[in-house]
């Protein structure tokens, strides 16, 4: 799976600033990178991507050192956390636990999920 970091741009002279983003661009950008996902933000204490999984296809993902939250912006699949098994489609949000085994399955619709990481995924 071939992963796609994004760069910060600008800087305000304290460290905060307001970052928004639009998915439809995102989607253009991972896209054209030829990616699954693309980190799009990252900060201190998170950070944040956009993962694709085509109909059909196999999640190669492992276990994660830091707590996700998946929030599916479109398509169908199941989703296994630990021995927990549940359907998931647009507007389903699943949290997984730090260090748990997951991955989706029975991709049954192209996938696109928002997925945040706590702390920032490295």
């Amino acid at each position: 799976m071939k992963i796609v970091r994004r760069g910060a741009t600008g800087t305000v002279e304290d460290g905060r600033e307001m970052k928004a983003f639009r998915l439809d661009e995102l989607e253009a950008e991972r896209v054209a990178n030829d990616g699954a996902y693309l980190q799009f933000l990252r900060e201190r204490n998170m950070s944040a991507g956009l993962y694709a999984l085509n109909a059909g296809a196999v999640d190669p993902q492992g276990p994660h050192e830091q707590d996700e939250i998946y929030v599916v912006i479109s398509g169908r699949a199941s989703v296994t956390v630990g021995a927990e098994t549940t359907e998931v489609g647009r507007g389903s949000v699943v949290y997984v636990p730090a260090r748990v085994p997951h991955r989706f399955h029975h991709i049954s619709e192209d996938l696109r999920v928002l997925v945040v990481f706590s702390p920032p995924e490295s």
